[in-house]
């Protein structure tokens, strides 16, 4: 049966991206030839949520966030690696929330859930 997810990233810099994943965030990896390294995530977690343009996306659209269980501490760790965050940290309700910058010009989601797994 299913035993994961395997997520991925489309990126214009994808070395310096996963330089990014193995050194800022230090995400464990297997380099499986050529430098593509895949990263070994601790878990993981799905959501379907209704296709909204205004205010998530259309249907089909995907979304990738991480999330941990100390947001102010994760983030200070963060920062103290060079990791640039483009906003403060805002309750949305789910989760507190904000989102930092990677290799390849996006941002990524970084969430404190409210929720219980």
């Amino acid at each position: 049966m299913i035993k994961g997810v395997h997520t991925m990233f489309y990126s214009s810099q994808p070395e310096a991206l996963r330089a990014f994943f193995r050194d800022k965030l230090r995400f464990p990896c297997t380099d499986v030839g050529e430098g593509w390294l895949i990263f070994d995530l601790p878990e993981a977690d799905l959501g379907c949520h209704p296709a909204d343009p205004q205010h998530g996306g259309p249907s089909g659209t995907h979304h990738i966030s991480f999330y941990c269980d100390d947001i102010e501490k994760t983030v200070a760790e963060l920062k103290g690696r060079g990791v640039e965050f483009t906003g403060e940290i805002a309750d949305h309700g789910y989760g507190l929330v904000t989102h930092f910058k990677v290799p390849g010009n996006f941002e990524v989601q970084l969430y404190q859930p409210r929720y219980t797994k």
